[in-house]
């Protein structure tokens, strides 16, 4: 593949931005400046960089961001600052999406690729692929509303109980709520069916991705595509 088909195809612009990139001499390859838009790249393994900036090539992009609170899983945002301007500019152009959404109070694990199976694979219903929230509550949590979760609530535009997968009590006021569907603000409004409210809630596994302890807010980092698991 052609230097400047390879830098367009990794999100560096359009295929003319690409070639002024590496006639500029802003492209390094081999521990040299790339001086050639027009030589030809082995792209399996290849590392390069811009502005001395190092990337891998990638044929799709996996990367998981821990998102923090006040931040919209939107390309347009209406009242906050998009989960996007989080990324590097060349992930953007490339087209990355999130794997679903998380609302601007929710923080933790969000996915994103460019690779629309994948992105199918995990946000499919039908692939029921488990959510897993931290969540801290207003008021103590009983066994009463663990049971009632665990037993399924009734939403106000659904007359079918929703049934949490899973359930863990962690503390007077804390959480573990394992979901499989994906409706809007779902945690905060089974919790408030169960009787309870959510003063701060964290999504910290999804599939088959957990978030690192060691990635903080705001934060990203390229994962491989895993396939995801489910509880179906």
């Amino acid at each position: 593949m052609k230097l400047e088909k390879m830098l367009q195809s990794q999100g560096f612009g359009s295929r003319r931005e690409c070639r002024a990139l590496v006639l500029c001499g802003r492209v390094g390859l081999g521990g040299t400046v790339a001086d050639d838009p027009e030589a030809e790249i082995l792209t399996e393994g290849c590392t390069f960089k811009v502005d001395g900036e190092a990337w891998s090539f990638c044929e799709r992009v996996y990367l998981m961001l821990h998102k923090p609170v006040g931040f919209e899983c939107s390309h347009q945002p209406q009242c906050h600052p998009s989960v996007f301007s989080l990324l590097p500019a060349p992930l953007r152009l490339r087209g990355v999406q999130a794997v679903g959404r998380l609302d601007e109070d929710t923080s933790g694990l969000l996915l994103f690729s460019d690779d629309g199976q994948f992105v199918h694979a995990y946000s499919s219903g039908k692939r029921q692929v488990p959510k897993v929230y931290e969540v801290t509550t207003r008021h103590p949590i009983t066994a009463a509303l663990a049971a009632s979760l665990l037993g399924g609530v009734v939403l106000r535009d659904d007359p079918a109980p929703v049934v949490a997968r899973a359930c863990e009590v962690l503390g007077e006021r804390q959480l573990r709520l394992t979901v499989t569907e994906g409706r809007y603000h779902l945690v905060r409004r089974m919790i408030a069916a169960a009787g309870n409210r959510v003063e701060a809630l964290q999504r910290s596994a999804v599939g088959a991705y957990s978030l690192p302890e060691d990635l903080p807010p705001g934060q990203w980092r390229m994962v491989p595509p895993l396939p995801p698991t489910s509880l179906a």
